[in-house]
């Protein structure tokens, strides 16, 4: 059965990366994506490869392992290669289907050409990195070790 519109958008919703984009937005994502089917067993990335595309798993669960080492689990709604959208850089893990898997995959020239209709996405990413590095920076670095231009407030 195909992913319906509504579907489509909720899973698109909930990758935080597109967490701040209105319906229109994730409709127009959803609509760059393909929906795919994988046999049990089927490698959909692999670690150290270029990453080319980003998946949410529609129905079927699949592994993650990194150096061989299972990492995570990943089951519907879960997503994986969204970094690889932004920088096109290698894979830090192999992701592998353990049952028969349905997904939504957006390549880069698809997202790519999303963007490019609708440039509001890339404003609402950036928005959202920002937050996440702000969130990290004031965890995880000491005052004293920030530099002098970084921003408090």
């Amino acid at each position: 059965m195909r992913v319906t519109k509504k579907r489509g958008r909720d899973l698109f919703g909930n990758v935080w990366l597109f967490e701040r984009c209105s319906n229109k937005e994730l409709d127009l994502l959803q609509s760059a994506a393909t929906e795919m089917e994988f046999p049990a067993g089927k490698e959909l990335t692999t670690q150290g490869e270029l990453g080319r595309h980003f998946m949410v798993i529609v129905e079927g669960e699949a592994e993650v392992t990194r150096d061989g080492t299972q990492i995570a689990r990943l089951g519907p709604g879960s997503f994986f290669g969204e970094m690889s959208l932004l920088d096109g850089q290698p894979r830090t893990a192999t992701v592998t289907t353990v049952e028969p898997t349905r997904v939504l995959m957006l390549t880069t020239e698809a997202f790519s050409g999303a963007l490019a209709e609708m440039p509001s996405v890339d404003r609402k990413m950036l928005t959202v990195l920002a937050a996440r590095l702000r969130d990290i920076e004031q965890r995880y670095v000491p005052v004293n070790e920030r530099s002098p231009n970084t921003e408090i407030a």
